[in-house]
């Protein structure tokens, strides 16, 4: 919990997953109402791009995350071994 606090640790890739569950949820009943109204061509392009592109999205926004956490161990771990300038 205090890592939370002192934002060592973020949040925000676990909101991007359920976000992302929720798109594509989202994606699959819009292609599904695009069939039922005739539109099938959008209705499949819908239903089988839709994830895909939530997916990548997705990805790119959790990868910015992954790349502060490596930071953040890489500034941890090389701190650890470097003297202070003195």
């Amino acid at each position: 919990m205090g890592d939370y606090l002192a934002f060592r640790r973020m949040i925000t890739p676990v909101v991007i997953q359920i976000i992302f569950w929720l798109a594509v949820l989202g994606v699959v009943i819009a292609g599904i109402v695009a069939i039922s109204r005739g539109r099938t061509g959008a209705g499949l392009a819908l239903v089988i791009l839709g994830p895909l592109g939530v997916r990548i999205y997705a990805e790119i926004l959790i990868v910015i995350f992954r790349i502060n956490d490596d930071v953040f161990a890489i500034r941890t771990a090389t701190a650890s071994k470097v003297a202070p300038p003195s």
